[in-house]
């Protein structure tokens, strides 16, 4: 199943699975309302910087326990630090928030809590001393906001803090102050419409694609173009050839979802995959991960990512999680995303 993007702009999005609402969306709608277990969760295992939002996969099961699951996809923006591993820059975070919403609930899981004045992705837990109006995930996001401008803005909320409080004092109703996130490096919002790769002709032979086809179609993108440029061995140039061929049959989809128990995903190449002992068991009850879904490069194309040397690229990420879907006492349970270098 496959998953393609609605958002700005004339393209037919295209996407997968029957009945999960994906969402591509830049401020997520239930992390930072509450605390993860382990505040390392939030960053990158590599640099420390905190991490950023991909992508959101409400992905729910039959089960009481399981039927509001979602799943949360984040990751470093450094491709120095995807160069040095294939795991620890990507994090995916699966709720299971059936402790306070019924089955039958039409209700938010819980309110959003205040996010990042800075990122508006995570928790904020530290203020800005002299507005005492924003809020920060971390240290490094407080300073990047303060360097890219915000002591003037800064200078400007605390008058009109004081005029606020002037006006209560009058008797006149404040008006509200709305807060807007600082940072320009965040992507476009999407949302992902879901149809059945089954809709498609999927009829192809993996033994008789031919390596070359790969770059005799005029409607690679240049993101596409790059990767191939890449492989060295025939092994790959035939595997990418073959992926890209299945990839045709929708071209601008983003995401392969397919909770089944045999399910694989679509390796672009034949190097870099995880070993059976690459992937870890659950961390919250010792039960084996299986595959769940695969984020594809197009998606790159769309968060509008410059094709340059040190720009971030991958041919594609896939994502494990626990087979019985858990409910450990952990508010959000860290799961295995294994990324495939291009």
């Amino acid at each position: 199943m496959a998953g393609g993007l609605k958002g700005d702009g004339p393209r037919k999005p295209l996407s997968s699975t029957s009945f999960l609402p994906f969402q591509g969306w830049r401020r997520t709608c239930l992390v930072g309302s509450r605390k993860f277990a382990i505040r390392r969760s939030c960053l990158c295992d590599i640099c420390g910087e905190p991490l950023q939002f991909v992508l959101q996969v409400y992905a729910p099961e039959e089960k009481q326990s399981t039927f509001h699951r979602t799943l949360f996809v984040f990751m470093c923006m450094s491709m120095a630090c995807l160069r040095r591993d294939q795991h620890e820059q990507w994090k995916c975070h699966r709720d299971n928030p059936s402790r306070s919403v019924k089955k039958d609930s039409t209700e938010p899981p819980e309110a959003r809590a205040s996010l990042c004045s800075w990122c508006g992705t995570w928790k904020g837990i530290k203020r800005c001393t002299g507005c005492r109006q924003t809020l920060y995930c971390s240290e490094k996001h407080w300073v990047k906001h303060s360097l890219s401008g915000h002591e003037f803005e800064c200078q400007r909320m605390r008058i009109s803090s004081q005029l606020v409080e002037g006006s209560s004092a009058n008797g006149e109703t404040p008006s509200a102050v709305v807060l807007k996130v600082a940072s320009k490096t965040l992507w476009p919002e999407y949302k992902i419409i879901q149809e059945f790769e089954s809709a498609y002709d999927t009829q192809m032979s993996d033994d008789n694609v031919n390596a070359n086809s790969m770059v005799s179609r005029n409607q690679m993108d240049d993101g596409l173009m790059s990767i191939a440029d890449n492989f060295e061995g025939d092994g790959d140039k035939k595997n990418w050839a073959s992926f890209q061929e299945r990839i045709d049959l929708a071209p601008e989809q983003v995401l392969r979802y397919c909770r089944s128990p045999d399910a694989k995903p679509l390796w672009p190449l034949t190097s870099g995959r995880p070993s059976k002992a690459d992937i870890p068991k659950c961390h919250y009850c010792d039960g084996p991960l299986c595959f769940e879904f695969q984020i594809l490069p197009q998606l790159l194309y769309y968060f509008h990512v410059k094709n340059d040397v040190d720009s971030l690229d991958w041919a594609t990420i896939v994502v494990y999680t626990c087979e019985a879907s858990c409910d450990a006492s952990v508010a959000y349970k860290e799961e295995f995303a294994w990324v495939q270098i291009s």
